[in-house]
C-alpha cells in the first residue's frame, strides 16, 4: 500500500502532461490499446484527485505520423499535417471518454474548429476550466502545419501557466547522453540546462518546444511513462527521470 501523501509537500499546481500517439498503441504498434489508455486514465486520476490541475497535449503517431506518411504516400507536407491534427483530436476525444468514465470531468479544446465534437480553443476558457477542475485535453496541434505536438505542449504549457511540463517517454528513464536502447554505456543526466539540452541537440523535444519553455521559464521533467504511479511520485517530489530549466547547472 502507498504511504499518504503530505498535500503541503505537492510541488506543483497546474502541470500539462504531454503523451505521444505511440504510448497508446501497447504491444499493438497501432491504433490504441484498451488497457494501455485505461492506465493512462486511472495515472491521470491519481494527481486529480490530489486537486492538482492537469492539461494534456496527445499525440497522433497512433495513426497517422505527417511527416513520415507524406514521405511514404508522396502527399503534400502541410495536407499530411493537417490529416495528423485530425488524428490527434482522435486520440483526445477517446481519452476524454475513458477519464470521463473514471467521474473526472474533462473539455477537449481544439485549435481546428469542429463545434459538433469539441470547443475550439480559447486560452481564458481553457484556465476557467481548470479553475473549475476540470482536465482539459489540447487536440489539433498549433492549427498549423510544420509544427510538432512537442511545440504544441510547450505552447500551451506557456499559455496556461502550467507549473511543469511533463514529457512522457516510453521505456526510458530521462534523458542520457546517447540511445541507452543502443548504448548500455550512455549515462543518464539528472538535470540540465535548456542551454545544454540546445548546444548538444538532445532529442527530446524539438529546439522550438525548448526554446518556449526557456523563455517562459517551464520546467520539463523527462521520465518514463511505463513506470506504475509515476505522475504520483513526480508531483509529491519524488526525484524521478531528468529535469530540464534554468535551475539546472549540467
Amino acid at each position: 500500500m502507498r504511504a499518504i501523501i503530505d498535500m503541503h509537500k505537492i510541488k506543483y499546481k497546474r502541470v500539462l502532461l504531454k503523451l505521444s500517439g505511440e504510448a497508446l498503441t501497447g504491444d499493438k504498434g497501432f491504433g490504441i490499446d484498451s488497457q494501455v489508455i485505461e492506465r493512462v486514465a486511472k495515472e491521470i486520476a491519481q494527481i486529480y484527485k490530489l486537486g492538482i490541475q492537469v492539461a494534456l497535449v496527445i499525440g497522433g503517431g497512433n495513426i497517422f505520423r505527417g511527416l513520415n506518411s507524406s514521405v511514404q504516400l508522396g502527399m503534400d507536407r502541410a495536407a499530411a499535417d493537417y490529416v495528423g491534427m485530425l488524428a490527434t483530436i482522435m486520440n483526445s476525444l477517446i481519452l476524454q471518454g475513458v477519464l470521463e468514465r473514471e467521474g473526472i470531468p474533462t473539455r477537449v479544446q481544439t485549435a481546428i474548429e469542429m463545434p459538433s465534437v469539441a470547443e475550439p480553443y480559447i486560452r481564458r476558457k481553457a484556465v476557467r476550466h481548470l479553475e473549475k477542475n476540470r482536465v482539459v485535453i489540447f487536440g489539433g496541434g498549433t492549427g498549423n502545419p510544420f509544427f510538432t505536438t512537442d511545440t504544441t505542449a510547450a505552447l500551451r504549457a506557456a499559455e496556461i501557466d502550467a507549473s511543469i511540463l511533463l514529457m512522457a517517454k516510453n521505456g526510458v528513464d530521462g534523458v542520457y547522453n546517447a540511445d541507452p536502447k543502443k548504448d548500455k554505456t550512455a549515462t543518464k543526466f539528472d538535470s540540465l540546462s535548456f542551454e545544454k539540452v540546445l548546444s548538444e541537440n538532445y532529442k527530446i523535444m524539438d529546439a522550438a518546444a525548448i526554446s518556449i519553455c526557456r523563455d517562459n521559464n517551464i520546467p520539463i521533467r523527462v521520465f518514463d511513462f511505463q513506470r506504475e504511479n509515476v505522475l504520483l511520485d513526480i508531483v509529491a517530489g519524488n526525484k524521478i527521470g531528468t529535469d530540464i530549466g534554468e535551475f539546472c547547472h549540467s
